[in-house]
């Protein structure tokens, strides 16, 4: 029997006379730290991607440029997962059965038909699961090493919309194909002009008729390669000033010059643009409410009884800020209930669809959310325009996103720097 990399040089169990003539089942093409990534764990990355370029009708690359980019996007989540372990990072059982749970959902499926689909593509079930929770973890770990500690000033929000206004451009989006040739930290002026010289030759291929999903398959060191290179839609303020102004002069389809940031050169391609300068509307609620909770003396029951009481003395002429001052157990109380003016979901579902269902002026019956038993008035309703407040929001999402997409690339790279990694892929 062929053991998977025997004693660590890609040879099966000492050989014997029933061994002798077999081929090895398996090999190291990568060391980790103390880890190793073995060829059959490369060849089945390598056809869940070319799977999914073929469902995309994008060609597949040359075989090594496959090779070379799967197996690095290997080392770089090997690395993660290490210090995600040794940092405490974990997935329970439980909580990966929920994630399971939510991908067959969204495919339409029970979990246990789910499961029968992946089996029939040749997909081993426990595989899946274990992918899932790396996943999960690689999510976690991003969250809190980077996404976590980036800060996004009021000041920035008001530059970057006072740098929109300046431009007086359009609120514009876009679709873009990317190709990222990354520099490592610390590149020497040789690696500089080697990378550079492959940034060229993606470009080079793809001036003479080359798919560009199919060189950013080959090329690309971005996370999106294997997708085509393909970023969905993106609005400008969160893409980096280098591809704005590259976008200045691109027309559909055309293809950027290389362009040079501090994690290395770029190619990209504008595949969709459109405008987003519709003003936003939102139904807003003005409501009040008087807030009771149950406790060792009062149940349920008695709190409902006491709401109808109280309600049938504000139809009676009572009036309703009084009474919520008077017996309200909410922060609102001191205000007569009064919430201000709500958007959808600025409240929990139970209290928002009873208030939905009031016209102004109108008293619900008792209501029960998380929070207790409600007694709820509708004031009026408004349809109000929030532009102001939806580009102040895009804008902090825009500024984040930004930060992290650039701050997580820096951290990969720092981390696979402090670790040790030796490739073996040539070695056949």
């Amino acid at each position: 029997m062929a053991f998977p990399w025997g004693s660590g040089n890609g040879i099966a169990a000492a050989e014997s006379p029933a061994t002798r003539g077999i081929i090895p089942l398996d090999r190291v093409v990568a060391v980790v730290n103390e880890e190793v990534i073995t060829l059959r764990e490369m060849e089945e990355r390598i056809k869940l991607a070319s799977q999914r370029l073929a469902k995309q009708n994008t060609p597949l690359p040359p075989r090594d440029a496959l090779e070379r980019q799967i197996l690095d996007r290997l080392i770089n989540d090997r690395v993660q997962l290490q210090f995600a372990k040794d940092t405490g990072v974990r997935v329970d059982d439980t909580q990966l059965e929920r994630a399971l749970a939510r991908v067959a959902e969204d495919n339409n499926l029970s979990l246990t038909a789910f499961r029968e689909a992946l089996e029939r593509d040749g997909i081993p079930f426990p595989k899946f699961r274990e992918e899932i929770r790396n996943e999960i973890i690689l999510a976690r770990l991003k969250d809190r090493e980077v996404d976590s500690k980036i800060l996004v000033t009021d000041a920035e929000i008001e530059q970057f919309l006072k740098n929109q206004e300046a431009e007086g451009s359009p609120r514009e989006e876009f679709r873009l194909g990317h190709i990222l040739v990354q520099l490592p930290e610390a590149a020497s002026p040789e690696q500089i002009q080697g990378l550079r010289r492959r940034a060229e030759e993606a470009l080079t291929q793809i001036k003479q008729g080359a798919s560009f999903a199919q060189v950013a398959a080959a090329f690309s060191n971005a996370p999106d390669a294997l997708q085509g290179g393909v970023m969905d839609w993106r609005p400008a303020d969160r893409l980096p000033d280098i591809f704005l102004e590259a976008l200045k002069s691109m027309n559909l389809g055309d293809v950027s010059e290389i362009l040079r940031s501090p994690n290395g050169f770029h190619l990209i391609k504008l595949l969709e643009k459109r405008g987003r300068d519709a003003p936003f509307l939102v139904r807003q609620t003005r409501a009040r409410h008087i807030l009771m909770k149950t406790n060792d003396l009062l149940s349920e029951a008695d709190v409902k009884t006491r709401l109808l009481g109280i309600k049938e003395r504000i139809e009676n002429g009572e009036p309703f800020a009084e009474l919520a001052r008077r017996y309200s157990e909410d922060a609102s109380a001191p205000q007569g209930g009064e919430l201000g003016w709500l958007s959808p979901n600025d409240t929990v579902p139970e209290f928002e669809q009873a208030m939905e269902a009031l016209a102004p002026g109108k008293l619900s019956d008792p209501i029960k959310t998380p929070f207790g038993w409600h007694l709820i008035q509708v004031e009026e309703r408004r349809n109000q325009d929030l532009s102001k407040e939806r580009r102040q929001l895009t804008a902090r999402q825009a500024i984040r996103a930004r930060k992290s997409d650039e701050a997580y690339q820096e951290w990969v790279r720092q981390l696979r720097d402090r670790s040790f990694v030796e490739i073996r892929l040539e070695e056949r």
